[in-house]
Parts: structure tokens; C-alpha cells; sequence
């Protein structure tokens, strides 16, 4: 009850006209830079964060937080529109979204997304509302093998539903932890793989590599097919959205998964970007139709979208209660906290009270603001689909050069947009997966780093992954994960051996 009498005050605080104002404000800029890709919503709230200096902290953060809504609702428009994912976390959207929009359903793909998003986020402003003191002490028994054990868990469930031939799902895995690994060693020092090259110091960033590999990559292929949308046809009325919503309520058990994994995910902090895979993965491995994903259900943007917005949005969640941020983006709030005088911690919930319980109430306010006005703009988005590809694949390229240019203000970056385009159109024409190489490059160095800090603690004993009950069955289900499709492989190949040797 004294939550919920909190949280009363708190939508009094955040209902006021100017933080309504700011609210929406923030949604717009957010949407905005999460179809930008390469700005993401950590660079969009860095950026604009000087601008809230001389504002009320309360209204400060309400505009911050959703700008940080926004972007992560805006991610999957370019993700499902152009196979372009503007953020990180929207590379899982892309299997099955722009499938969808090449079949001339992008409304229907765009509609669930964002009601997914907004599902995902609201079940997590509630774990925030109400769990906060019991899931914050259970985020400090995570350490360096918890961890890696998390990042094994969400590599090994990716090989488990992969549809592709296993060595070819190894080998571009390999690839991306190959190209994660390039760069300052952060334990040795030593460089790795940077051939004397200065620009490559910092390694490959992931949103240059995924800018070339699916933005540069998809226009080059499609440029060679014909030079046009295969959806651009895409219908483009209100009808669409109710439809979409009365077919999203059988994937109840879905939303129920992707939402507790995300939350999981967000808290530990495992992050928004492996629990969209994480999301993908399960929901495959329990659909009854798995070779349907990949070629446009509706399922496969359900579950990595509300996985996703789960996460970012209990990410909030320890830096809020123990000040430790659960995401890029909530180290940039954090630090706007620490500027405008605030001590994030449990005091917090005591001497700030107005401030926490008004930010956690703009949460609810401003997802369901950030549904509706995406909604209503879906029609918008569905309709560039029937630009003419020769008009439009230049602007998609000017962006995506702007967007790799933005992360560090290089050309260098630039140029490797385009080399990992060439390579990302490679993959698609020789028939490689690129979901298995663009999740080791984004876990490939947190994985490594866990890894080896973990045999720092045990100097080099590997049952460190197996000394407390819950690394011991993280390790315990990402085996199991692994060596299940690997057994019935080897069952298939061996039923089709003795069926051959039967007929011979």
C-alpha cells in the first residue's frame, strides 16, 4: 500500500503541464534518434543532457527517460522498414520484421513491435514499482562468472535454434568473436590484430559493423535483384493495428517469457541486446512452427521486442536503488543524478521522494504516451515503403554514412561501414547466417572479459562455473541448450545413413 500511495504522489508530480510538455518532447526526440541509426539512445541522452542543467531535476530526468522510451521504440522502425536496425537491440527485429515488409505487412510487424515495446516496458516499471528492494539485493550476487555464465547461456540457446547448418552458424560465430577481439587488449595492454593501423586501437564498433552489414549489405543485394521493394505494396489503414492486436493475444505465453527475460536480463545487468536474442531464441525453440521464423512471424518481432524493452527498462532499476547502471543509458543518467546533486541509492526512496516516485511514474505515462503516438504515426512509416527504391536507397545510404560517422566523428569509420556492407552482401549471397557473428561481436568482449576475470578469482580453476547454485545452472542450461540439437543432428544423420545403406 505505501507503494502504491507513492506512486499517487508521484503522477501528481509528473502530470503537471511542463512535465507533460517535456514528456512529449522527449518521446519525439527519442523516436527520432532511434531511427537514426548509429545516434542511440545513449548518445541522444549524452548529448542533450548540458540542455537540462538549468531545469528542475524532476523535469530534467522525466524529459531524459523519454527520450530514452523513444528511442528504444523508434529502433525497430528502420529495423522492419529497411532491415536496418537502429539500435543494437533491434538486430533480432530485423529476422523476421523486414521479412514481413517484403511480404507487404510492415503495418502489421510495425504495430506489433510497438505494442510489444509497450507491453515489455510497462510489466517492467512494475517489477520497479514493486520489486525493487528484493530484485536489487539479488543483482549483487552477480559476478564475473555469472556473467560469462549469462553470455554462454545466450550463445548457446542461438546455436540451439539456429536453422542453418551448424558449421556454418560456427563458423561466422568464430568470425565475430575473431573481429570482437581486434584492438587494446583492456587486461595485457597489448594490441590484437590492428596491423599498425591507429583507428583500429578502439576495435570494430558493433553499430558500424551492424550499419554495413544490414543497411549497406541489403541495398547492395537488392540493387543487384532489380532495384525495388519487394513491399512496397504494404497496406496502410487503421483496421491493420486491431487486427494485429486481436492475432498478438495467442502469443500470450510469449509476451510472459520475453517480458520475465528481459527483466532478468536488465536487472543483473545482462543488457537489452542479448536478452532480444535471448527472447528470439526461446520463443523459436518453443514455437510449434520454428522453420517459420527467419520468413516473417510475427512472433520473432514479439519476443525480442518486448525482451528488449523489458531489459532497458529495469535497467533503471539498480542504478536507482544501489547506483549501478544496468545500461549505457543509465550511465548517462546516473551521471546527470550525480551532477544535479542526487545520491542514487536507497536513501534516495527516503530524502527524494518526490523525485523517485515522479520518475517512475512518468514511466507508465510516458510508454503510453510513446504507444500512442507511434500508432498513430504507423500509417507514416508503412508508407515509404512506396518511395521508388532508386530515390530512396541514396538517402538510406547518406544516413547510414551519417550514422557510422556519428559514433566517433571518423571517416575511418565510414570506410569500415562500407567494407562490412561488401561482407554482409558475401554472407547473404554464399548463404551465411550473420545472426550468429553480430552476437559474438556485440558479447564477444564482455564474454571474454568475464571469462577471464573469472580465472583471475579461481586462478585458472574451471569449477568456479559451477561453485554456487546459480552459476552452477546457468552453466548447467546452457549445456543442456547446446548438446540437445547437436544429439538429434547427429540421431538425423544417422537415420539417414541407415535409410541409405537400407536401400542400397
Amino acid at each position: 500500500m505505501d507503494e502504491l500511495n507513492s506512486l499517487m504522489q508521484g503522477f501528481a508530480v509528473a502530470m503537471t503541464l511542463p512535465n507533460l510538455g517535456f514528456m512529449l518532447l522527449g518521446l519525439l526526440l527519442g523516436i527520432l534518434i532511434g531511427v537514426l541509426p548509429g545516434l542511440g539512445g545513449a548518445n541522444g541522452v549524452a548529448i542533450l543532457l548540458p540542455l537540462t542543467f538549468s531545469m528542475n531535476p524532476t523535469s530534467a530526468i522525466i524529459m531524459l527517460s523519454c527520450i530514452y522510451w523513444g528511442a528504444l521504440f523508434g529502433g525497430a522502425i528502420t529495423s522492419i522498414l529497411f532491415n536496418i536496425p537502429g539500435e543494437p537491440w533491434s538486430v533480432a527485429t530485423t529476422f523476421d520484421g523486414f521479412p514481413l515488409a517484403q511480404q507487404g505487412r510492415a503495418a502489421e510487424a510495425l504495430t506489433a513491435a510497438f505494442t510489444s515495446s509497450f507491453v515489455g516496458a510497462f510489466f517492467a516499471v512494475l517489477a520497479i514499482t514493486f520489486l525493487a528492494p528484493l530484485l536489487a539485493k539479488f543483482a549483487l550476487e552477480f559476478g564475473p562468472p555469472e556473467f560469462f555464465a549469462v553470455q554462454m547461456l545466450t550463445f548457446c540457446s542461438f546455436i540451439g535454434m539456429s536453422k542453418d547448418p551448424p558449421m556454418k552458424t560456427l563458423a561466422a560465430m568464430m568470425l565475430g568473436f575473431a573481429l570482437a577481439a581486434v584492438g587494446m587488449d583492456t587486461v595485457t595492454g597489448q594490441l590484437r590484430m590492428t596491423f599498425g593501423f591507429t583507428e583500429m586501437l578502439k576495435g570494430f564498433d558493433f553499430l558500424i559493423a551492424v550499419i554495413g552489414l544490414f543497411g549497406i549489405g541489403e541495398i547492395l543485394l537488392t540493387m543487384e535483384e532489380g532495384l525495388a521493394f519487394k513491399g512496397k505494396s504494404a497496406k496502410i489503414n487503421f483496421r491493420i493495428v486491431w487486427q494485429t492486436w486481436k492475432e498478438l493475444l495467442q502469443y500470450w505465453r510469449t509476451f510472459i517469457r520475453s517480458t520475465l527475460i528481459g527483466c532478468w536480463m536488465g536487472i543483473t545487468p545482462g543488457g537489452a541486446t542479448p536478452a532480444s536474442f535471448m527472447g528470439y531464441g526461446m520463443a523459436r525453440r518453443a514455437a510449434k512452427d520454428k522453420d517459420s521464423f527467419g520468413r516473417g512471424n510475427i512472433e520473432g518481432v514479439v519476443a525480442p521486442e518486448t525482451a528488449a524493452h523489458a531489459a532497458g527498462t529495469s535497467a533503471l532499476l539498480p542504478m536507482l536503488t544501489l547506483g549501478i547502471p544496468g545500461s549505457p543509458t543509465a550511465a548517462v543518467l546516473l551521471g546527470g543524478l550525480l551532477i544535479w546533486g542526487l545520491q542514487p541509492g536507497p536513501l534516495l526512496f527516503v530524502e527524494q521522494k518526490d523525485f523517485v516516485w515522479g520518475l517512475i511514474a512518468s514511466m507508465y505515462l510516458g510508454n503510453l504516451v510513446g504507444l500512442f503516438v507511434v500508432l498513430t504515426t504507423v500509417p507514416w512509416w508503412a508508407a515509404i515503403l512506396r518511395i521508388p527504391f532508386p530515390v530512396i536507397a541514396p538517402v538510406i545510404i547518406f544516413i547510414c554514412a551519417i550514422g557510422a560517422y556519428t559514433v566517433h566523428s571518423s571517416i575511418f569509420d565510414v570506410i569500415m561501414m562500407l567494407v562490412f556492407g561488401v561482407l554482409g552482401y558475401l554472407f547473404k549471397k554464399l548463404r551465411y547466417p550473420m545472426a550468429p557473428l553480430v552476437l559474438a561481436l556485440v558479447l564477444g568482449d564482455m564474454a571474454e572479459s568475464s571469462f577471464r576475470q573469472s580465472m583471475l578469482l579461481s586462478q585458472g580453476e574451471v569449477s568456479i562455473f559451477f561453485g554456487n547454485w546459480l552459476v552452477g545452472s546457468l552453466m548447467a542450461v546452457s549445456i543442456f541448450l547446446l548438446l540437445v540439437p547437436m544429439w538429434s543432428g547427429l540421431k538425423n544423420m544417422l537415420r539417414r545413413r541407415e535409410a541409405s545403406a537400407h536401400l542400397g
